[in-house]
């Protein structure tokens, strides 16, 4: 044997070792590695998922629900979600051209008067299977957005933006009283007052009660003007006229200077009731004969109980927002989430 061959291989196997431990210690890191990625990825997934969980327990979607119209023309039922209603309410009842804080409060009576209809056990005038009509007379205006856009024309798109805007900005809102929704009564034009509800229905209503509303005298609707025949004007009121000039000793006004009696030809009549038979613009008139006619003069246009439209766009143009406005024309009521109430309408649908 030669006596350098047991060098040459220990030469040879310290060269093998060399190469092929770094290539096993080398792909032992590599799978480590890729198993360390892999499980922190699985870890990170994983707390995403309860992060997204938990931001959804904290914040679960808001209730939504439908509204079942009852069209007074078409005799149809229109089931529309509710924030879509308040659109096609606040659209209707009160001028587009008004400022945005105003039309944010008549969102909030808007969607009250609906909440406070459904809840009621009241269903007089009410066809079945509907929750409210479009009928002023009983309830409040609704126009959907065909109706709207024909009535718009080229200003629909802006118009209707406009009214979503401030109906967004209020969503899910209403006044409440003695945690319960109020009776946000609303009419367009005071006489400078607005009423107390028990001096024109009779009933007393603790937020709804007189407070002066001088920026009513800015409405196109603050006087009004208008004759009827003497004939006519006896056979409403079931009197006989004299030949006075004026017509009527007032009894009493109320503390929204509006009649609350009246006494014509020794009949007694409250100021509501003439402007019914009449009707009248307001409760606040006049009475003037001029030979076969009768002139009546009257100051704003509605009952006058609670939030006056004119002098809720009023208190607007002077920088009020819209809580202050409601917080105005009804008092001590609370802005609150519709949510708690969702579940007993839809016990009462």
């Amino acid at each position: 044997m030669n006596k350098f061959q047991p060098l040459v291989w220990i030469v040879l196997t310290v060269f093998i070792v060399i190469l092929v431990v770094p290539s096993i210690l080398v792909a032992s890191f590599s799978n480590n590695t890729k198993q360390k990625i892999v499980a922190s990825s699985k870890q990170n997934s994983v707390t995403s998922i309860d992060n997204n969980e938990s931001k959804n327990d904290k914040n679960p979607p808001e209730p939504s629900m439908e509204v079942s119209v009852y069209r007074t023309n078409t005799k149809e039922i229109e089931n529309i979600p509710l924030e879509e209603y308040v659109v096609g309410v606040v659209a209707s009842e009160m001028p587009i051209t008004f400022e945005l804080e105003a039309l944010k409060a008549q969102s909030l009576a808007a969607r009250t008067f609906l909440v406070k209809q459904m809840l009621s056990n009241s269903k007089i005038n009410l066809p079945d299977g509907t929750d409210i009509t479009d009928n002023i007379e009983y309830h409040q205006v609704y126009k959907n957005k065909r109706e709207l856009a024909n009535e718009w024309g080229e200003n629909y798109k802006s118009n209707i933006s406009k009214v979503q805007k401030v109906v967004e900005a209020t969503k899910g809102q209403i006044l409440t009283y003695d945690e319960k929704p109020i009776d946000p009564s609303f009419f367009s034009t005071s006489n400078g007052y607005t009423e107390n509800s028990e001096d024109y229905w009779g009933n007393k209503t603790p937020y709804l009660k007189s407070v002066e509303s001088p920026w009513d005298i800015q409405s196109p609707k603050f006087q009004y003007r208008t004759t009827i025949q003497v004939s006519k004007f006896e056979e409403l009121l079931g009197i006989k006229l004299n030949n006075d000039i004026n017509i009527g000793k007032v009894i009493s006004k109320s503390k929204g200077n509006r009649i609350k009696y009246i006494e014509i030809n020794d009949k007694i009549y409250s100021g509501k009731t003439i402007r019914e038979k009449l009707k009248l613009n307001s409760s606040d008139f006049t009475f003037k004969r001029e030979g076969s006619e009768v002139i009546i003069t009257t100051k704003g246009n509605g009952h006058g109980v609670g939030m006056s439209q004119y002098g809720a766009n009023g208190l607007a143009k002077e920088g009020k927002n819209y809580k202050d406005i409601l917080n105005y024309y009804y008092q001590d009521v609370t802005i609150s989430s519709v949510e708690p109430f969702i579940n007993k309408m839809y016990v009462k649908k």
